[in-house]
Protein backbone atom coordinates (compact mmCIF):
# COMPACT_ATOMS: atom_id res chain seq x y z
CA UNK A 1 0.00 0.00 0.00
CA UNK A 2 1.20 3.51 -0.85
CA UNK A 3 1.18 6.22 1.82
CA UNK A 4 0.65 9.94 1.83
CA UNK A 5 2.80 11.94 4.22
CA UNK A 6 0.93 14.98 5.48
CA UNK A 7 3.02 17.64 7.22
CA UNK A 8 0.76 19.39 9.67
CA UNK A 9 1.89 21.43 12.67
CA UNK A 10 5.40 19.95 12.32
CA UNK A 11 4.01 16.44 12.94
CA UNK A 12 4.03 13.74 10.32
CA UNK A 13 0.78 11.87 9.98
CA UNK A 14 0.77 8.81 7.73
CA UNK A 15 -2.51 8.36 5.89
CA UNK A 16 -3.31 5.41 3.62
CA UNK A 17 -3.67 6.64 0.05
CA UNK A 18 -5.22 5.08 -3.01
CA UNK A 19 -6.63 6.21 -6.29
CA UNK A 20 -9.37 3.62 -6.22
CA UNK A 21 -12.79 5.23 -6.24
CA UNK A 22 -14.69 5.49 -3.00
CA UNK A 23 -11.89 5.23 -0.47
CA UNK A 24 -12.22 8.15 1.91
CA UNK A 25 -8.66 9.44 2.02
CA UNK A 26 -9.62 12.62 3.85
CA UNK A 27 -11.28 10.58 6.60
CA UNK A 28 -8.18 8.59 7.50
CA UNK A 29 -6.97 10.61 10.48
CA UNK A 30 -5.40 8.57 13.23
CA UNK A 31 -5.26 11.38 15.81
CA UNK A 32 -7.77 14.14 15.21
CA UNK A 33 -6.52 16.32 18.06
CA UNK A 34 -3.19 16.76 16.23
CA UNK A 35 -4.61 17.34 12.75
CA UNK A 36 -5.64 20.74 11.44
CA UNK A 37 -9.10 21.04 9.88
CA UNK A 38 -9.26 21.01 6.10
CA UNK A 39 -9.53 24.49 4.61
CA UNK A 40 -12.41 25.04 2.18
CA UNK A 41 -12.25 28.35 0.30
CA UNK A 42 -15.70 29.90 -0.16
CA UNK A 43 -16.22 30.19 -3.94
CA UNK A 44 -12.46 29.82 -4.17
CA UNK A 45 -10.08 32.66 -3.37
CA UNK A 46 -12.85 35.20 -3.81
CA UNK A 47 -10.75 38.05 -2.37
CA UNK A 48 -7.97 37.45 -4.90
CA UNK A 49 -9.57 36.16 -8.12
CA UNK A 50 -13.02 36.07 -9.74
CA UNK A 51 -15.19 33.59 -7.88
CA UNK A 52 -16.19 30.26 -9.37
CA UNK A 53 -13.58 30.28 -12.15
CA UNK A 54 -11.04 27.64 -13.12
CA UNK A 55 -8.09 29.97 -12.52
CA UNK A 56 -9.35 30.57 -9.01
CA UNK A 57 -9.88 26.88 -8.26
CA UNK A 58 -6.53 25.86 -9.71
CA UNK A 59 -4.84 28.37 -7.40
CA UNK A 60 -6.62 26.78 -4.43
CA UNK A 61 -5.48 23.31 -5.42
CA UNK A 62 -1.91 24.44 -5.99
CA UNK A 63 -1.99 25.82 -2.43
CA UNK A 64 -3.24 22.43 -1.14
CA UNK A 65 -6.64 23.75 -0.10
CA UNK A 66 -10.12 22.77 -1.14
CA UNK A 67 -12.88 25.08 -2.30
CA UNK A 68 -16.64 25.43 -2.52
CA UNK A 69 -18.41 25.81 -5.84
CA UNK A 70 -22.01 26.41 -6.89
CA UNK A 71 -24.09 24.46 -9.40
CA UNK A 72 -26.83 25.76 -11.71
CA UNK A 73 -28.38 24.29 -14.88
CA UNK A 74 -28.61 26.00 -18.26
CA UNK A 75 -31.64 26.06 -20.54
CA UNK A 76 -30.23 23.22 -22.61
CA UNK A 77 -29.48 21.06 -19.60
CA UNK A 78 -25.77 21.65 -18.93
CA UNK A 79 -24.38 22.07 -15.41
CA UNK A 80 -22.40 25.26 -14.86
CA UNK A 81 -20.51 26.72 -11.94
CA UNK A 82 -22.06 30.05 -10.93
CA UNK A 83 -23.46 31.26 -7.61
CA UNK A 84 -26.44 33.44 -8.56
CA UNK A 85 -29.45 32.34 -10.56
CA UNK A 86 -28.71 35.30 -12.85
CA UNK A 87 -25.47 36.22 -14.62
CA UNK A 88 -25.45 39.99 -13.99
CA UNK A 89 -23.25 40.17 -10.89
CA UNK A 90 -20.33 38.01 -12.05
CA UNK A 91 -20.35 38.42 -15.86
CA UNK A 92 -20.89 41.10 -18.46
CA UNK A 93 -24.21 39.57 -19.49
CA UNK A 94 -27.81 39.62 -18.34
CA UNK A 95 -30.52 37.06 -17.74
CA UNK A 96 -31.30 34.00 -15.69
CA UNK A 97 -29.00 31.01 -16.00
CA UNK A 98 -31.96 28.69 -16.60
CA UNK A 99 -33.02 30.87 -19.58
CA UNK A 100 -29.60 30.84 -21.28
CA UNK A 101 -27.91 28.08 -23.26
CA UNK A 102 -24.42 26.88 -22.46
CA UNK A 103 -23.14 28.52 -25.65
CA UNK A 104 -24.62 31.87 -24.60
CA UNK A 105 -23.12 31.64 -21.13
CA UNK A 106 -19.70 30.63 -22.47
CA UNK A 107 -19.58 33.83 -24.53
CA UNK A 108 -19.81 35.92 -21.37
CA UNK A 109 -16.78 37.40 -19.63
CA UNK A 110 -16.67 36.13 -16.04
CA UNK A 111 -13.43 37.83 -15.03
CA UNK A 112 -13.29 41.47 -16.04
CA UNK A 113 -15.85 42.53 -13.40
CA UNK A 114 -13.26 41.54 -10.78
CA UNK A 115 -10.17 42.94 -12.49
CA UNK A 116 -9.04 43.66 -16.08
CA UNK A 117 -6.26 41.12 -15.47
CA UNK A 118 -8.88 38.37 -15.57
CA UNK A 119 -10.59 39.51 -18.74
CA UNK A 120 -11.75 36.57 -20.82
CA UNK A 121 -12.36 34.12 -17.97
CA UNK A 122 -15.37 31.94 -18.65
CA UNK A 123 -18.10 30.44 -16.52
CA UNK A 124 -16.85 26.85 -16.21
CA UNK A 125 -18.93 23.74 -16.57
CA UNK A 126 -19.15 21.40 -13.59
CA UNK A 127 -17.48 18.75 -15.71
CA UNK A 128 -14.46 21.06 -16.15
CA UNK A 129 -14.30 21.75 -12.41
CA UNK A 130 -14.36 18.05 -11.52
CA UNK A 131 -11.78 17.28 -14.19
CA UNK A 132 -9.54 19.91 -12.59
CA UNK A 133 -9.98 18.34 -9.15
CA UNK A 134 -8.97 14.99 -10.66
CA UNK A 135 -5.68 16.51 -11.84
CA UNK A 136 -4.77 17.09 -8.18
CA UNK A 137 -5.85 13.74 -6.79
CA UNK A 138 -2.57 13.49 -4.85
CA UNK A 139 -3.59 16.44 -2.65
CA UNK A 140 -5.58 15.88 0.53
CA UNK A 141 -8.35 18.43 -0.04
CA UNK A 142 -12.10 18.69 0.41
CA UNK A 143 -14.35 20.23 -2.24
CA UNK A 144 -17.84 21.35 -1.22
CA UNK A 145 -20.54 21.19 -3.90
CA UNK A 146 -23.23 23.79 -3.25
CA UNK A 147 -26.40 22.59 -4.95
CA UNK A 148 -28.33 25.71 -5.96
CA UNK A 149 -30.78 24.39 -8.56
CA UNK A 150 -33.32 21.59 -8.39
CA UNK A 151 -32.60 18.20 -9.92
CA UNK A 152 -28.86 18.62 -10.40
CA UNK A 153 -27.33 16.73 -7.47
CA UNK A 154 -27.64 13.25 -8.98
CA UNK A 155 -26.01 14.41 -12.21
CA UNK A 156 -23.10 15.96 -10.31
CA UNK A 157 -22.60 12.71 -8.40
CA UNK A 158 -22.50 10.76 -11.67
CA UNK A 159 -19.96 13.18 -13.17
CA UNK A 160 -17.83 13.02 -10.04
CA UNK A 161 -17.83 9.24 -10.26
CA UNK A 162 -16.69 9.46 -13.88
CA UNK A 163 -13.72 11.57 -12.82
CA UNK A 164 -13.03 9.42 -9.74
CA UNK A 165 -13.29 12.34 -7.30
CA UNK A 166 -16.37 11.44 -5.27
CA UNK A 167 -14.19 10.76 -2.24
CA UNK A 168 -13.02 14.41 -2.36
CA UNK A 169 -16.53 15.92 -2.34
CA UNK A 170 -19.19 16.83 0.18
CA UNK A 171 -22.61 17.89 -1.10
CA UNK A 172 -24.09 20.97 0.61
CA UNK A 173 -26.47 23.76 -0.48
CA UNK A 174 -30.02 22.43 -0.83
CA UNK A 175 -28.66 19.04 0.18
CA UNK A 176 -28.29 20.04 3.83
CA UNK A 177 -32.02 20.64 4.40
CA UNK A 178 -33.79 18.47 1.80
CA UNK A 179 -33.79 14.72 2.58
CA UNK A 180 -34.97 13.81 -0.93
CA UNK A 181 -31.87 15.40 -2.45
CA UNK A 182 -29.63 13.44 -0.09
CA UNK A 183 -31.49 10.27 -0.97
CA UNK A 184 -31.11 10.99 -4.68
CA UNK A 185 -27.38 11.54 -4.29
CA UNK A 186 -27.01 8.20 -2.53
CA UNK A 187 -29.07 6.48 -5.21
CA UNK A 188 -26.77 7.93 -7.85
CA UNK A 189 -23.76 6.64 -5.92
CA UNK A 190 -23.63 5.15 -2.40
CA UNK A 191 -20.09 6.56 -2.19
CA UNK A 192 -21.26 10.17 -2.50
CA UNK A 193 -21.07 12.13 0.77
CA UNK A 194 -23.94 14.42 1.74
CA UNK A 195 -24.30 16.84 4.66
CA UNK A 196 -27.22 17.71 6.92
CA UNK A 197 -27.42 21.07 8.66
CA UNK A 198 -27.55 21.91 12.35
CA UNK A 199 -28.13 25.65 12.55
CA UNK A 200 -27.85 25.59 16.32
CA UNK A 201 -27.29 23.22 19.23
CA UNK A 202 -30.99 22.40 19.38
CA UNK A 203 -30.87 20.91 15.88
CA UNK A 204 -27.74 18.87 16.43
CA UNK A 205 -29.30 15.56 17.52
CA UNK A 206 -31.66 15.46 14.54
CA UNK A 207 -28.87 16.29 12.10
CA UNK A 208 -26.68 13.55 13.52
CA UNK A 209 -29.45 10.97 13.06
CA UNK A 210 -30.67 12.20 9.66
CA UNK A 211 -30.69 9.49 6.97
CA UNK A 212 -28.25 9.56 4.03
CA UNK A 213 -25.91 11.83 6.01
CA UNK A 214 -22.11 11.57 6.03
CA UNK A 215 -21.31 15.04 7.34
CA UNK A 216 -22.99 17.21 9.96
CA UNK A 217 -22.92 20.80 8.70
CA UNK A 218 -22.86 23.12 11.71
CA UNK A 219 -23.50 26.86 11.60
CA UNK A 220 -22.32 27.38 15.15
CA UNK A 221 -19.19 26.50 17.10
CA UNK A 222 -19.86 22.89 18.01
CA UNK A 223 -18.44 21.56 21.25
CA UNK A 224 -15.78 18.90 21.54
CA UNK A 225 -18.44 16.52 22.88
CA UNK A 226 -20.70 17.10 19.86
CA UNK A 227 -17.83 16.59 17.44
CA UNK A 228 -16.86 13.40 19.27
CA UNK A 229 -20.43 12.14 18.91
CA UNK A 230 -20.30 12.75 15.15
CA UNK A 231 -17.00 10.91 14.85
CA UNK A 232 -18.31 8.03 16.97
CA UNK A 233 -21.15 7.70 14.45
CA UNK A 234 -18.59 7.37 11.64
CA UNK A 235 -19.37 10.82 10.26
CA UNK A 236 -17.51 14.12 9.98
CA UNK A 237 -18.14 17.76 10.88
CA UNK A 238 -18.16 20.70 8.45
CA UNK A 239 -18.49 24.24 9.83
CA UNK A 240 -19.63 27.29 7.88
CA UNK A 241 -21.45 30.54 8.50
CA UNK A 242 -20.68 33.80 10.27
CA UNK A 243 -18.78 32.15 13.12
CA UNK A 244 -15.89 31.18 10.81
CA UNK A 245 -16.37 32.99 7.49
CA UNK A 246 -14.56 36.19 8.46
CA UNK A 247 -11.08 36.77 9.90
CA UNK A 248 -11.86 35.18 13.25
CA UNK A 249 -8.74 33.39 14.56
CA UNK A 250 -10.28 32.87 18.00
CA UNK A 251 -13.19 30.96 16.46
CA UNK A 252 -10.86 29.04 14.13
CA UNK A 253 -8.91 28.08 17.24
CA UNK A 254 -12.05 26.88 19.01
CA UNK A 255 -13.18 24.88 15.97
CA UNK A 256 -9.77 23.27 15.71
CA UNK A 257 -9.64 22.43 19.41
CA UNK A 258 -13.06 20.79 19.13
CA UNK A 259 -11.78 18.50 16.36
CA UNK A 260 -13.93 19.86 13.53
CA UNK A 261 -12.89 18.29 10.22
CA UNK A 262 -13.33 21.17 7.74
CA UNK A 263 -13.83 24.94 7.85
CA UNK A 264 -15.49 26.96 5.08
CA UNK A 265 -14.24 30.55 5.12
CA UNK A 266 -13.88 33.68 3.01
CA UNK A 267 -10.29 33.98 4.29
CA UNK A 268 -8.67 30.64 3.49
CA UNK A 269 -5.14 32.04 3.13
CA UNK A 270 -5.32 33.60 6.57
CA UNK A 271 -6.70 30.37 8.02
CA UNK A 272 -3.90 28.32 6.48
CA UNK A 273 -1.32 30.84 7.65
CA UNK A 274 -2.68 30.60 11.19
CA UNK A 275 -2.52 26.82 11.07
CA UNK A 276 1.01 26.89 9.72
CA UNK A 277 2.18 29.25 12.46
CA UNK A 278 0.57 27.01 15.09
CA UNK A 279 -1.52 29.91 16.32
CA UNK A 280 -4.53 27.60 16.26
CA UNK A 281 -2.94 24.93 18.41
CA UNK A 282 -5.08 24.35 21.53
Amino acid sequence: MRYLVCFIWSCYVFVPATSRAGEQVVAARPNRSEVAPLTVAHRGLLKHAPENTLANFRACLELRMGFEFDVQRTRDGHLVCIHDDTVQRTTDGEGRVIDLTLAQIRRLDAGRWFSPRFQGAQVPTVDEVLKLVAEYRQHNVLVAVDIKAANVARDVAVLAGKHDVLHRLVFIGRTISEPKIRQGIKQASPRAAAATVANNRGEFAAALKAPHTDWVYVRYLASQQEVAAVHAAGKRVFIAGSSVSGQVPDNWRRATAAGIDAILTDYPLELQSAVRSRSLAP
